[in-house]
């Protein structure tokens, strides 16, 4: 396993959700947590949330869809180190379920900001550290819906959700994560869903209004799983807490 000493994370979307819980199991094991968030406000409550718990956490400020914000964001994370083991890109939108016999070029390019662009946009800028570390992970948070087994099988929820930027943004997100992989093998790309595909549940979250059946902490096993791979585990693979994910 990797050495908790000397473990440094990025987490977009940490202030909260999937995030806050992955940064909180992640610095239970003696990680330094940089917390991304788009609210600062929030974002610091989160960090002082964990730092009461324990973990060495510095926030920083970070919307995704900003060059910007990003740019600022490599600069604050520099201070502190001159690598990065882990960047963990969990913000995301689930976007307004438009049908598509309504949808919009503007409204599926709304969310693929966040949750195509926003992957790209941080992993590009955070490159140059990951690539300084000895061990660097990256880990993708997509959806059961981004699978396109998942999405044919009609005994799936997500099959009969009628619409088109999230599930589409998360196939989107799964492919750009396997070309990461066969393109910069030096690094672990790797692909997490927050649920478990064969029993048809997700985990509660904002996103979902709370309705999913499985705990946030749950959601994050598989997350943590791949944050956490050795330097000999896999790259390219997509899984959820109970194991692989069809594509």
């Amino acid at each position: 396993m990797t050495n908790a000493e000397q473990t440094t994370v990025l987490i977009t979307g940490g202030n909260k959700g999937l995030g806050f819980e992955a940064a909180r199991r992640l610095g239970e094991r003696g990680w330094t947590v940089f917390l991304g968030s788009r609210d600062t406000g929030r974002g610091r409550a989160a960090a002082g949330r964990l730092a009461d718990g324990g973990t060495k956490v510095i926030m920083v400020p970070l919307d995704v869809t900003s060059d910007e914000s990003v740019t600022d964001a490599v600069r604050l994370v520099r201070e502190h180190t001159d690598r990065l083991d882990v960047l963990i890109n969990n913000a995301g939108t689930p976007g307004r379920a438009v049908h598509p016999a309504q949808v919009t070029a503007e409204e599926v390019h709304s969310v693929y900001d966040t949750n195509v662009y926003g992957p790209i946009r941080v992993t590009h800028a955070f490159l140059p550290l990951l690539q300084a570390a000895d061990h660097p992970r990256v880990v993708m948070v997509s959806s059961a819906g981004g699978s396109f087994a998942v999405v044919t099988d009609p005994d799936q929820p997500v099959s009969k959700m009628p619409e088109l930027a999230y599930t589409s943004s998360k196939a989107a997100l799964n492919m750009i994560t396997v070309r990461y992989a066969q393109a910069l093998p030096k690094i672990k790309f790797n692909l997490a869903t927050p649920g478990e595909v064969v029993n048809h549940a997700f985990a509660a979250t904002d996103m979902n209004r709370h309705t999913g059946r499985l705990t946030v902490t749950e959601g994050t096993d598989s997350i943590v799983r791949l944050a956490t791979i050795d330097a000999d585990g896999p790259t390219g693979i997509f899984i959820d807490r109970l194991g692989p994910v069809a594509w």
